[in-house]
């Protein structure tokens, strides 16, 4: 089963591991940053019975889990039914976490691979996101936004609306696997972009480095920070009022397994309404620089289209 779904959602599709699988092989060092998390085919071919009872018996215990329930209820029958679902699930020792943290990032990484179902190329740009719940890594959730988040936002103003050197820019932090909140880890902002064989990966990086270097250099006008902020709260909203609640159960999980406190989910609003214009751009200039970001460039191996 996993090895088809590795197969159907990854290895047969063109841009397969595109920007959320790949580029955190390339910008991380530690193995358990920087291996493809589905596992190779063959180690899964290699994976015993008694290996997969163990990881379960370590890992999928009471004492290493959070169960979140949201919605009109009765909090007397929820405890009922958690109790008679749940309650004889003996705990065991808790496992001892791997050490996930990351050397300093001194120099640019770059890196190349060929995907031989694409037809054109593919460019990704990642840098490092700051650690969790400071007032950078709030900083960097704004910037995330200034950067790709709707036409009007400087990448795909940039890249897209005014130089047309690509169709679309997709990516941010911890992209496709979740938000910046639902990952206790070192993460990454990516973006990624296929554009024309024409285009040279050099050029579509000197307009990056000009977008980036704005916001390195001078704080971003209040106008667009107050626009940012209102984006983020709508969305927050949207998220958290969603008719599954889904995103409201992620977040309240994720404070609660990571912080041990899901009442931080009441503190999100007011930790980007405190950043300033002014630690935008310190957080900018300490996080994107040139020397902190990775770059990988996807070759194509497939015809390309006529």
């Amino acid at each position: 089963m996993v090895k088809n779904e590795v197969k159907v959602n990854v290895l047969n599709q063109p841009y397969g591991a595109f920007v959320w699988l790949d580029m955190p092989q390339v910008a991380f060092s530690n193995f358990y940053n920087a291996h493809n998390f589905y596992g190779d085919l063959e180690e899964i071919d290699a994976a015993t019975l008694d290996q997969a009872k163990a990881f379960h018996e370590t890992y999928y215990t009471p004492n290493n889990a959070v169960l979140v329930v949201a919605g009109d209820m009765d909090k007397a029958q929820v405890k009922s039914w958690v109790q008679t679902y749940f309650g004889n699930i003996p705990a065991r020792p808790r496992a001892t976490l791997p050490d996930l943290s990351e050397p300093p990032q001194t120099a640019e990484k770059r890196a190349e691979r060929t995907d031989p179902l694409a037809p054109k190329p593919g460019l990704q740009v990642a840098w490092r996101v700051p650690p969790r719940h400071t007032d950078d890594f709030y900083a960097m959730g704004l910037i995330e936004d200034l950067l790709s988040s709707g036409d009007d936002s400087r990448l795909v103003q940039r890249l897209v609306r005014d130089k047309g050197l690509t169709d679309s820019v997709s990516g941010g932090i911890n992209p496709f696997l979740g938000s910046q909140f639902s990952y206790n880890g070192p993460m990454l902002m990516t973006y990624g972009l296929i554009h024309d064989a024409s285009v040279a990966p050099e050029m579509i990086l000197k307009e990056i480095d000009a977008v980036i270097e704005d916001l390195r250099s001078k704080p971003v006008p209040e106008s667009d920070l107050k626009r940012i902020r209102t984006q983020l709260r709508s969305s927050f909203y949207d998220l958290i009022s969603s008719s599954n609640r889904f995103g409201l159960v992620d977040l309240l999980a994720s404070f609660a397994l990571f912080d041990d406190d899901p009442g931080k989910i009441n503190t999100i609003e007011a930790r980007f309404a405190a950043i300033t214009p002014e630690q935008v751009r310190k957080t900018a200039a300490k996080y994107l620089a040139r020397d902190q970001r990775t770059i990988l460039i996807v070759k194509p191996g497939a015809e390309p289209h006529p």
